[in-house]
């Protein structure tokens, strides 16, 4: 793993410059109309390098100039956007402290943070993003479950509907009175995998099952996708990227034969899918309202149902009391409260690359490109000069990622449809702050149900479009995984 400080190389150094960082990102400007050379200027800045000699311009600023170029540590993940104005930052640190406010049962004195469940999954929002980090599956059956949960589906036409008695997810937390759904039993079973090089591999391969069951049998038909939190870094960079440059990239139909077929998930409303797993919310503040009502069993003004997932068939939990009140608009995570939690998510900074110019490093990132993986992990974006924070708007960043929708094999399905996206697709993640899991999280297990226990195992479980680069790296020569692993911890 490389060193945790920014690189000192004289190209990082300049990468290091607001003022350098700037004139740059003012290029990613759209063009006006009839701005073609603005636009080719544009393009050449976002084209992938052909050149491994040395770092890129600007490539050790992952989020732009609003990048965390201070702390590399445990609270890597937890810095404000540099450049964030003043006010803003007091929205943030106020926004900080609801995400971290455990919520109580209603009625209760404290009215502004009543109205916790009947039945949830964590009582505070940072209790699943711990540090604003990664989470992960239990590690057994006594560790707390509350950074993984189970979605719940039955395939239908046009994604998949809730299971009719326990909805979109299973909430294995409940207020007194009432019973949890159940829990999430997590088995694994090892499956050798041979490396060139004589070295061998092994992937853990998971089995899952509802035990204790709360409310009776879930229907036959229903489909269960558990899930890890995922980091909260970069989410505003992610939003701020054009709807335009993210189509431009989609390849639904393989026109240029690479073998990758990326899509977008269009939701049933017609708006674009970028957040989560499966790419299934829209924006940011789509995504904290889901967050508020499953995780939490939380009202707001987008999600006003004041018993979060609870169904129909779950009557005591749909007649509990509640915590909404006619001051805060008659729900119980008023547009105030969103408000500030949209400005703590937007402007939680990426931190700067490390050691992005030392040789191994560049080795690994010409195998990351000559493998296939920025077919998918798309290395640079432009940020739109409209978007409403202005620390982030007209930035280059490094996300690594195409937002798109890609079919990730039979191993990796969980086949449970959302929105556009089918039961073996899954929104590539973005690599960006990858290597600081283990500072962070305190661990370094990665996916969508965090079975791989590194970075390696997670590359190995990757097939369908990802095939072919799974089979290039299980090709490689040990020296050369190991510089690939180089360059993914540097990120």
């Amino acid at each position: 793993m490389t060193t945790l400080r920014p690189s000192s190389s004289k190209a990082a150094r300049t990468a290091g410059s607001a003022r350098a960082g700037l004139a740059a990102l003012l290029l990613l400007a759209p063009p006006a109309p009839g701005g073609a050379a603005d636009a080719d200027r544009r393009a050449r800045i976002l084209a992938p390098t052909a050149d491994f000699s040395a770092a890129e311009r600007w490539e050790t600023l992952s989020g732009g100039t609003a990048t965390n170029r201070k702390r590399f540590g445990a609270k890597a993940f937890s810095q404000f956007s540099a450049g964030l104005a003043l006010a803003r930052r007091a929205d943030f640190f106020i926004g900080d402290g609801l995400f971290r406010r455990p919520w109580i049962t209603a009625p209760a004195s404290t009215r502004s943070a009543d109205g916790l469940g009947p039945l949830y999954n964590a009582r505070a929002c940072q209790r699943c993003h711990l540090r604003d980090g990664r989470g992960h599956p239990p590690a057994d059956d006594g560790d707390s479950r509350v950074s993984m949960l189970a979605r719940l589906g039955i395939p239908a036409p046009g994604g998949a509907r809730p299971d009719p008695v326990y909805g979109e997810q299973l909430q294995d937390l409940a207020i007194p009175g009432h019973a949890p759904e159940g829990r999430l039993e997590l088995r694994y079973r090892e499956r050798p995998v041979a490396l060139a090089g004589g070295e061998t591999a092994s992937l853990r391969v998971p089995e899952y099952r509802i035990r204790e069951p709360g409310y009776g049998p879930l229907h036959p038909a229903t489909r269960l996708s558990p899930r890890v939190a995922q980091p909260m870094i970069g989410l505003g960079l992610l939003e701020a990227v054009a709807e335009a440059d993210l189509l431009a990239r989609a390849d639904p139909d393989d026109a240029d034969g690479d073998g990758i077929s990326g899509r977008p998930n269009r939701l049933p409303d017609g708006r674009l899918g970028r957040f989560g797993w499966k790419a299934g919310q829209p924006g940011l503040r789509a995504q904290i309202a889901a967050a508020l009502s499953a995780d939490l069993g939380l009202s707001s003004p987008d999600r006003d149902a004041e018993w979060g997932d609870c169904t129909a068939a779950q009557a005591a939990c749909r007649a509990a009391p509640h915590g909404e009140s006619p001051e805060d608009g008659d729900v119980e995570a008023p547009e105030l409260f969103i408000g500030k939690l949209l400005a703590y998510a937007r402007n939680l900074a990426v931190p700067a690359r490390r050691g992005a110019d030392d040789p191994a490093v560049l080795r690994g990132k010409r195998l990351f490109y000559g493998s296939g993986c920025a077919g998918c992990h798309t290395p640079k974006h432009a940020t739109r000069r409209d978007y409403p924070e202005a620390a982030l708007a007209g930035q280059l960043i490094w996300p690594y990622t195409d937002l798109l929708l890609h079919d990730m094999g039979e191993g990796l399905a969980d086949g449970l449809p959302e929105g556009a996206a089918g039961g073996r697709e899954w929104r590539t993640p973005p690599l960006w702050g990858i290597g600081l899991t283990a500072a962070v999280s305190g661990h370094t297990q990665f996916l969508h149900d965090g079975r791989a226990r590194n970075l390696l195992e997670a590359v190995l479980w990757h097939g369908g479009e990802a095939r072919a680069s799974r089979d290039a790296v299980a090709g490689m020569e040990p020296a050369e995984r190991a510089a690939l692993l180089a360059f993914l911890n540097s990120l």
